[in-house]
């Protein structure tokens, strides 16, 4: 029978410090190490569907907006399908949408903002419809481990309440922590979301 490794020690942990930009998004810490540098805009000129902005903030337990924080998207493309061989869905593929993007919060305001496109809505394994939205993964000094969590659309209240992952939440009130509201701005869509890593209106995460 196997044994046991008990010789083997945990490594010891650490949060994700200063670092976390020079070594993911290292042209917001003033290096050029990259020749191809991931960027917080998912579109080109020809990517299909409506072109929107991301725009929001990550708040600590004071309401205080966190100044080096890393979040990364990826989402389906407007055909509801995501870029990736796994996905067999119905929708047809973009050649012209990664559906991946990158950005670091700005060093004085805090604010973070993705260059994309409203994805459309997916089918999920279990041939369930869901309603469109947003995968974000949010690291940053202070959180030991990765935080998943979603980003929904105000202005698709009839496919967000029938939506599967959306109706495991409980209660209901916490759905609102998951809900980018739509705004415009200069003849341009902008989406604007707040995650909370702690209080009353804390964001609901989620195990991945």
């Amino acid at each position: 029978m196997p044994q046991p490794l008990n010789y083997l020690k945990e490594t010891a942990s650490q949060t994700a410090g200063p670092y976390v930009h020079i070594g993911l998004i290292p042209a917001m810490a003033g290096f050029d190490i990259f020749e191809k540098n991931f960027s917080n805009v998912l579109v080109r000129p020809n990517t299909q569907g409506e072109r929107i902005t991301l725009e929001g903030k990550v708040l600590d337990g004071t309401g205080s907006p966190l100044r080096d924080v890393l979040l990364e998207i990826w989402q389906a493309n407007a055909a509801g399908r995501y870029n990736h061989p796994a996905d067999r869905s119905a929708g047809a593929l973009d050649a012209d949408f990664r559906g991946w993007g990158r950005a670091g919060s700005d060093f004085e305001t805090g604010l973070v903002t993705f260059e994309t496109i409203k994805p459309g809505a997916i089918t999920d394994r279990a041939g369930r419809k869901c309603a469109p939205h947003v995968n974000v993964w949010i690291v940053a000094r202070g959180i030991n481990i990765g935080l998943n969590t979603r980003l929904y659309f105000s202005d698709e209240e009839a496919a967000n309440a029938t939506d599967p992952v959306l109706n495991l939440v409980e209660p209901p009130v916490r759905r609102k922590t998951l809900i980018a509201t739509r705004g415009e701005r200069a003849g341009n869509v902008v989406y604007s979301f707040t995650i909370n890593l702690q209080g009353s209106d804390e964001t609901v995460f989620f195990d991945v």
